[in-house]
């Protein structure tokens, strides 16, 4: 896996904001994020615009999720994440997360960061697979939102198969406060299934496409 930020910083994304589960729907839980004037900032640069965001976010998932079946067992290591959060730039701050939770999950897939790798394609299509050439990628997965500009025949050319997320049709698993939602964060679904959480995700289907 690799953490893909040293481009453009985009608003509205998912890189710096989530979904959470209460019993008034559906709510965001966003970093604030600094925006330079230009607006012409690298993900890796995107610096947290109010340090409060960690507390704020921790005392909405206790009062939400305090009474999920799993909650209690992972507290402890979830209140350590946020209230001793010290991290002021965001590509961290998500570091942090991913490789907890990985481990958390047992996902043992190495984290490197793009940066790494001194590209020097700017368009997008030459750029990723340069990319996947430098990490002697051959299957490269891709949320269907990249189907915009993403041109499979390139990729092909270097011997890489691009794979297509398939976002529909996850199992349902126990939640709070009624009716069963997709679109929220990993969070629920470890609060509510616990040591079970991976028998509802994909990517530990053997006979899943993703």
């Amino acid at each position: 896996m690799v953490i893909h930020d040293d481009r453009q910083y985009t608003k509205n994304d998912w890189r710096n904001r989530n979904k959470i589960k209460t019993p008034n729907g559906l709510v965001w839980l966003s970093i604030p994020v600094k925006i330079k004037s230009s607006h012409l900032q690298k993900i890796e640069e995107a610096q947290v615009a109010d340090p409060k965001w960690s507390k704020d976010h921790w005392n909405q998932l206790r009062a939400n999720y305090g009474k999920a079946a799993h909650f209690n067992t992972y507290k402890e290591l979830f209140e350590d994440i946020y209230l001793k959060n010290t991290e002021t730039y965001l590509s961290k701050i998500n570091y942090r997360f991913i490789t907890e939770i990985n481990k958390l999950l047992g996902i043992k897939t190495p984290i490197r960061w793009s940066g790494e790798f001194n590209l020097t394609e700017e368009e997008k299509n030459g750029r990723l697979i340069d990319l996947c050439k430098k990490t002697n990628t051959t299957e490269y997965y891709s949320g269907p939102a990249a189907k915009n500009y993403i041109d499979e025949s390139l990729f092909e050319k270097e011997g890489i198969k691009v794979h297509w997320l398939d976002y529909s049709n996850y199992p349902a698993y126990k939640q709070l406060y009624g009716e069963f939602v997709h679109e929220v964060s990993i969070l629920d679904l470890i609060f509510n299934e616990g040591p079970n959480a991976t028998k509802f995700m994909k990517s530990f289907n053997p006979n899943s496409t993703l």
